[in-house]
């Protein structure tokens, strides 16, 4: 409880004219008797009254509050929270109103005022973003009632628990089903490739047309119309696609809001998007996180929200990767031949262990090596260079793209397919190489 405005205005007025006439009679000045007994008058009322008035307030009872806010939120975006509030007084009632929100969620247009209405119930909202992805719980309200005479503002603090999860902002992908797929993944700066060759499954015989290959021409069937006949594929369905997901202290960098992780959690929740449209089975299995996470690959939609409700509440930690450790994990869980997707950040160090275990998982698995490369790097590199510092970064910033490019050839080498991407390239860039190797023979 506090003391409202009127209360320390009133206050400061009685106790300015006390001051006054105190002086005035120090000042042997006379002052009629009757002015300081009034004054100490108003001042005994004024306790009185604002005694009164605490204990009138401390009996009033709460309004009731219910919260309505999404079961689900999407990290970075803007969410609408309302906050419903109704009273038995028979008075309108000005009150404010400050909802207790969770550390990683910031908030606009908080605290409220709004007057509430007898017998109506008001709605009221607050904007509310999230910063990180997880499981989070709201518990308080906080009400600032006013006494009824209007001297004292009583918190009142309200049990009002509620949950919430904060997903990837996986939300903009939903409505890419509602257009054509092709113009979908162009939206989103997926380059579509020719295809070139044929698919593993047959789907019907047809006339030989141009550009068809030679390879498709079926004789039998060309012999008995005395026409060419082609053989027609489709891209080959129930494939199977895992991710290898590094939790560790590699994916920490930040670009922008979002971290390397975040921007690696994302890239492999639309390729899941995909994939799985596709027909194909999508997994996943975590490394140098709190306790590792697999998820086994299953086709179907309901995929998705496995994979969702899997990964929402997982962050990176400062361990470093045990990339052999991770293979062998995979390696027993996985039996069935699969594309494996490993997404890291390899920055300029590829040691023997990584080789190695790369090694060992192309035996059995087509192995796509996913690296993400700081922004920063791309932009020093088309800096102009005018002085001896800005030539130094420059130099180095080559030396390191140079550095990286050999260990990424030593990965080749080992039975991998490497791709390097900014992180707001990576989903993109992993859609785009998936479906390049769909359309020419599968994964």
């Amino acid at each position: 409880m506090k003391p409202s405005r009127l209360l320390l205005i009133w206050l400061t007025i009685l106790l300015a004219i006390g001051i006054v006439l105190g002086t005035l009679q120090a000042l042997d000045v006379e002052v009629p008797s009757s002015l300081l007994s009034i004054n100490w008058g108003l001042l005994l009322a004024l306790f009185a009254l604002s005694l009164l008035d605490a204990l009138r307030l401390k009996r009033l009872p709460s309004p009731r509050v219910q919260r309505q806010m999404p079961g689900s939120l999407a990290l970075g975006r803007w969410s609408e929270v309302r906050l419903e509030v109704e009273h038995d007084f028979d008075q309108p009632l000005l009150i404010q109103i400050f909802d207790h929100v969770p550390d990683g969620l910031t908030f606009e247009n908080l605290p409220l005022d709004t007057e509430l209405q007898p017998g109506q119930r008001s709605l009221i909202g607050y904007r509310l973003r999230p910063l990180k992805r997880g499981h989070f719980t709201f518990d308080t309200c906080e009400l600032n009632l006013p006494s009824p005479f209007g001297l004292w503002s009583g918190k009142r603090l309200l049990n009002l628990t509620d949950h919430t999860r904060v997903y990837p902002d996986f939300a903009r992908l939903y409505g890419g089903q509602l257009l054509a797929v092709d113009n979908w993944l162009s939206q989103l700066g997926v380059r579509q490739r020719q295809r070139r060759g044929q698919g593993m499954e047959f789907h019907q015989l047809r006339e030989f047309r141009e550009g068809d290959s030679l390879r498709q021409i079926d004789w039998k069937a060309t012999a008995r119309h005395r026409t060419p006949i082609a053989r027609e594929y489709e891209d080959e369905r129930d494939q199977q696609i895992v991710f290898m997901l590094d939790c560790g202290r590699n994916m920490r960098s930040q670009d922008g809001e979002l971290s390397h992780f975040d921007h690696a959690l994302n890239a492999c929740l639309l390729l899941s998007y995909v994939a799985l449209r596709q027909g194909d089975a999508v997994g996943l299995s975590t490394f140098a996180s709190e306790q590792p996470r697999f998820i086994a690959p299953v086709k179907g939609a309901g995929q998705l929200k496995v994979l969702l409700n899997g990964v929402y509440d997982l962050d990176s930690t400062r361990r470093s990767a045990d990339y052999p450790a991770a293979v062998n994990q995979l390696l027993a869980r996985q039996k069935r031949r699969a594309l494996v997707v490993l997404v890291s950040n390899l920055r300029d160090e590829v040691d023997e262990e990584l080789l190695n275990a790369v090694r060992q998982l192309s035996q059995q698995h087509r192995v796509l090596v996913a690296s993400l490369r700081e922004s920063t790097l791309d932009d020093l590199r088309h800096l102009p260079v005018q002085t001896l510092e800005e030539a130094l970064t420059y130099c180095a910033t080559v030396d390191y793209f140079n550095s990286s490019s050999q260990h990424h050839e030593r990965l080749i080498a080992h039975g991998a397919a490497v791709m390097q991407a900014r992180p707001e390239d990576l989903g993109p860039g992993l859609v785009t190489r998936y479906s390049s190797w769909k359309k020419t023979g599968g994964l």
